[in-house]
């Protein structure tokens, strides 16, 4: 599961360059070819097996792009949405490894996730510290998902079910 991930990683960052790098924008061509030719070392790493080179040879291009000025690159993601794109990308990594009941049983409790949680983060006179209870928790319960363990993650949802009726909200 990690490997699928470290690869939708890149390959989600090769397919944004690509298309950056393939659109007609008038943008500075030196740097745009420089940008380029670090893109086409970091898929040659890729291919090589060496996935820390081409990683770092993103951040590069990231950092290059940002340093010249240009508009309408890429900017880096955050570390949330970093992880969110890179899940996007897997789900097709993961269709080919995981058996159909196990990818339909992790989707199920994505699905029941992602609805307890917000309406626990959009409940009205939570304190901070419940607020952080489920941040905690639905960040376990992704990773659980993350790593195809349906077991945990339905102990960290049950988690949040717990809090959502102390609280008096819908789960």
């Amino acid at each position: 599961m990690y490997k699928i991930m470290l690869d939708a990683e890149l390959s989600k960052a090769f397919d944004v360059w690509s298309g950056y790098l393939n659109a007609r924008i008038g943008e500075d061509p030196q740097v745009r070819a420089r940008l380029r030719s670090t893109l086409e070392s970091a898929r040659e790493a890729a291919a090589e097996g060496d996935l820390a080179s081409a990683r770092a040879l993103v951040t590069e291009m990231y950092d290059d792009a940002r340093e010249a000025g240009l508009r309408w690159a890429p900017v880096q993601p955050g570390p949330c949405m970093a992880d969110r794109q890179a899940r996007d990308y897997a789900k097709d990594g993961l269709r080919q490894v995981l058996p159909v009941q196990l990818r339909e049983d992790l989707e199920s409790i994505a699905l029941f996730l992602r609805v307890t949680g917000r309406r626990l983060q959009t409940a009205p006179g939570l304190d901070a510290a419940t607020r952080q209870d489920i941040l905690y928790i639905s960040a376990r319960a992704e990773m659980a998902l993350d790593l195809a363990h349906p077991t945990a993650a339905r102990r960290e949802l049950e988690r949040l079910k717990v809090i959502a009726r102390r609280c008096n909200v819908a789960a």
